[in-house]
């Protein structure tokens, strides 16, 4: 059959546009594939990093066997404004010794009702990021660690110490933080709880709100009674409809409060903070 020079001008053009093609759907194949090893990798790390959490939750009031006989502690008598409550502190054995064997970075316990929060407290003592792609056996990756940042003390004197955690999607960390965008769950769960070696920490949640992305401790002069008063009636002045806030709780300058931060999904610069005021000062 006879073809002319124009026609196989054309046939050699179509067949470029096959090869190129192909050249297309192979690299895209790869890419692919790619992708889906690095999420498979990284849904692996997050699993094995959630069932260390659960066994460290699981053996963290674990006590190492003695070999003599020692009296039990004396339970930590509760401060007459929480009898007046009637609030009861949940126990927790924590073996903090254990805990800071595996990472000596561990200064406190985290315990919020009617969230999945139960996880150690950590703070690097030079790199204040670290906790944020690093796990508490050192690995590095999601989903991280609840943390503070070395601009706070490990005492809870400031007047706000702010812990972090990421919004993980499996629920883990400070996700479900979220759960405070729901007024019921607000309203039922009124307190979360701060375990250290010498001290249980009561708090009664006054705010749980979004916020913009800025620096708390670093925009907010709240060592300044004036401007952590003023802060504070900014938080009460909230008219938010995602916000739930406790009008009939006092907190003033005087008070020292932790704020927990957490991200808030396809909002980059926003987060969600839940805030309590500590009672038993």
């Amino acid at each position: 059959m006879f073809i002319t020079h124009k026609g196989k001008v054309m046939k050699n053009k179509r067949n470029q546009k096959n090869i190129i093609w192909k050249i297309l759907l192979i690299v895209f194949s790869i890419v692919l594939v790619i992708c889906l090893i690095i999420i498979g990798i990284q849904k692996y790390q997050q699993k094995k990093q959630q069932e260390y959490y659960e066994a460290l939750l699981e053996n963290a009031g674990s006590q190492p066997q003695a070999t003599e006989e020692v009296p039990e502690p004396e339970k930590e008598e509760a401060p007459d404004i929480l009898k007046s409550l009637g609030i009861e502190i949940p126990e927790k054995d924590i073996d903090f010794a254990a805990l800071q064997e595996e990472n000596s970075d561990v200064y406190a316990w985290i315990y919020v009702p009617g969230t999945n929060v139960d996880y150690p407290v950590l703070q690097h003592p030079t790199d204040d990021a670290y906790y944020l792609e690093h796990n508490m056996d050192g690995s590095k990756g999601l989903p991280g660690c609840i943390y503070s940042e070395s601009v706070n003390t490990k005492d809870f004197t400031d007047p706000n110490t702010v812990l972090y955690g990421h919004n993980m999607k499996n629920g883990s960390m400070f996700a479900s933080l979220h759960n405070f965008e729901d007024q019921q769950v607000f309203e039922e769960n009124p307190y979360f709880y701060i375990y250290t070696e010498d001290k249980t920490y009561v708090y009664e949640i006054f705010a749980a709100y979004k916020y913009n992305a800025i620096h708390l401790i670093y925009n907010f002069d709240l060592t300044n009674p004036e401007i952590f008063q003023n802060y504070l009636d900014q938080i009460f002045e909230i008219r938010d409809m995602s916000a739930n806030i406790r009008q009939d709780v006092t907190v003033n300058a005087d008070n020292h409060i932790v704020t927990l931060s957490t991200c808030v999904s396809g909002e980059k610069n926003m987060r969600y903070l839940v805030q309590g005021v500590l009672l038993n000062e």
